[in-house]
Formats: C-alpha cells, sequence, structure tokens
C-alpha cells in the first residue's frame, strides 16, 4: 500500500521504517531537507497515486492544525488523512468538519511506543467511520505489534475516539511511572537494601507489579546506577493535564494521576514556596524544629526552633 506520512521525528521516522519494511511504499515529507523524501506538501501529493492516504505525525496543537489546513488545499475528494500525533481530542471534530467539506476522510490515530515502536510495533487507538478503519487496516497491520490484531489495535469509537483513548493511556502512565519512581526513591533511602537495582529486575518476572516500564527503569539503572547524571526536571507533555480536566467534566475521581502530575509540577521548582510555608507552620504550632535558607556559598543553614530540648510538643 502506499503512504505519505508527515513529520519524520523520533516516531515518524521510524515509522517510515517499519512500513518500509513490511513492503508499504511510504513518500515522507518533513521541513528538514536531510530526512525527506519530497520537498513539500504540495510535491507529497503530487507523488501519491489518488485516491491518497496521508499520514501526519507533527506535534499536537497548532502544528497539526496548520498541516491539515493546508493538506485540505493540495489534497482531493476521495483521500484520507490520519493524524497519529497527540493532538487533544477537541481538535478532530474541526479537523474532520474541514476536511469533509472538500470531500477528504479524516481519521485520529493514537499511537504508543515511543522509540521502540520501530522494533516492537505499536500500540494504535483509532477513531474514524469503520469505512475508513477497513481502508487503513494494511497500514494498521504494519504498524502495530506482531500478535493477535486486538492487542494491538482497537478501533475505539467515531472521530476523536482514539485520541482520547491515548489522553487516558498517557494519564495511567502518569501513574506507573510515579508509583515506581516513589518505590525507588524508598528503597534507595533504606540502608537495609544494599542492591536496589537488583531489586526492581527481581521484580521484572513473575510479579504482580511487572511492566515494560519497569524493564525501562531496570535498563535505566544498568545505564547510570543512581542515576546520577540526570536532573529531577520531569516535563508533561500536556495529555496528563487534558485527562484530569477530562476526570472534571466527568466528576470521575483520579487521585494517582492527579497526584502524578503535581508531582512534575513539584519536580520545576529550584524551591517551594508551598513547603517553606508548611514549615514555618510547623515551627509556630508545634516549636519544631526548621531549617534556614541557605547561605551565598550554598551552605545548609541552621536549625531554628524551640531553644530547649525539655518539653514536647503535638502535631
Amino acid at each position: 500500500m502506499q503512504l505519505g506520512l508527515i513529520g519524520l521525528g523520533r516516531m515518524g521516522g521510524n515509522m517510515r521504517d517499519r512500513l518500509r519494511s513490511a513492503g508499504h511504499e511510504v513518500v515522507g515529507y518533513d521541513p528538514r531537507p536531510e530526512v525527506s523524501d519530497v520537498e513539500s506538501l504540495a510535491a507529497l501529493a503530487e507523488a501519491l497515486t489518488a485516491p491518497r492516504v496521508v499520514w501526519v505525525m507533527v506535534p499536537s496543537g497548532e502544528p497539526t492544525r496548520g498541516t491539515v489546513r493546508a493538506l485540505a488545499d493540495v489534497l482531493e475528494a476521495g483521500d484520507l488523512v490520519i493524524d497519529g500525533g497527540n493532538s487533544r481530542y477537541t481538535d478532530d471534530g474541526p479537523n474532520a468538519a474541514l476536511l469533509d467539506e472538500k470531500g477528504i476522510g479524516y481519521l485520529d490515530v493514537g499511537v504508543s511506543g515511543g522509540i521502540w515502536g520501530k522494533a516492537n510495533g505499536y500500540g494504535l487507538m483509532a477513531g474514524g467511520s469503520a469505512e475508513h478503519i477497513e481502508r487503513a487496516m494494511p497500514i494498521f497491520d504494519a504498524l502495530r505489534p506482531e500478535g493477535p490484531r486486538e492487542e494491538g489495535f482497537v478501533h475505539a469509537g467515531p472521530v476523536g475516539a482514539g485520541h482520547f483513548s491515548k489522553m487516558v493511556h498517557n494519564g495511567i502512565e502518569y501513574g506507573l511511572m510515579q508509583a515506581y519512581a516513589e518505590g525507588f526513591e524508598l528503597l534507595s533511602a533504606a540502608e537495609l537494601i544494599t542492591n536496589v537495582p537488583g531489586v526492581l529486575e527481581a521484580w521484572s518476572r513473575g510479579t504482580v507489579v511487572r511492566s515494560w516500564l519497569l524493564d525501562l527503569l531496570v535498563v535505566a539503572l544498568k545505564e547510570d546506577p543512581g542515576l546520577a547524571k540526570l536532573d529531577d526536571y520531569v516535563e508533561d507533555s500536556g495529555e496528563g493535564r487534558w485527562t484530569i480536566e477530562e476526570a472534571i467534566q466527568h466528576a470521575v475521581p483520579l487521585p494517582v494521576i492527579s497526584a502524578a502530575l503535581f508531582a512534575r509540577f513539584a519536580s520545576r521548582q529550584d524551591s517551594s514556596p508551598a513547603m517553606k510555608a508548611v514549615a514555618a507552620l510547623r515551627q509556630q504550632f508545634g516549636g519544631h524544629a526548621v531549617r534556614s535558607a541557605a547561605g551565598p556559598a550554598g551552605t545548609p543553614g541552621e536549625h531554628a526552633g524551640p531553644s530547649s530540648g525539655t518539653g514536647t510538643t503535638q502535631n
């Protein structure tokens, strides 16, 4: 099958390779000429035989919306556009409506697999009509992992359902990663445990907490025991926030996913005003010792608190 692929970054480039290795003809476009097969979207359309299928794999938001608008001008009735990026599902309806005015079909597909998808396959969650799903199925079958189709691909519902499913998937991912990270920190803090990486690796088979994420943590610790080379600043892609916003709209409690997102926010603070306030309150109501801010040389500050240790206080 022939496919146009827009966006040849870490995932898009690997997807092109996987599709080509499965025997599909892929014409890729990227603003970087050194990786692109054609020089423009118009040239991409010319290189494909109608009716065309074009997969968009660019950053969410305006980059994707702008690409869809541009495709509406260069494609023709009967063509099909697939948005496989991490777009918010609320963008899918307007994108589909814009293309429908030109007789162009639209599918939204949540894609999971990261940089490992080239070798292992990608988990795919698709939204759109059954007709368009069937038309693109050879592409989906080439991209998904080996094994039963239903274990790597789902037609989740109408337009928007694919990206909504991927949004929830990523929200769950936040919670899982946070749980593993907290367990790692507790193991590291306990003098009793002398082989933290070994404990985590021992969990990777036979236990109820085994997972691919755990496997990746084990790999990371083998490459950098203690993770000393990494800073503790953690960004978020936006989908965790969207998941929580949807939970509020539907009155669905998500305490774990919410806490995981807020933990990422905390990781970006050089100092925490909130924690300073907590320390001040503990000193005020309980007389607990607190540590003053580090001095100019970065040395720890002195403890401040009750002048004598003769009394006791209650929290």
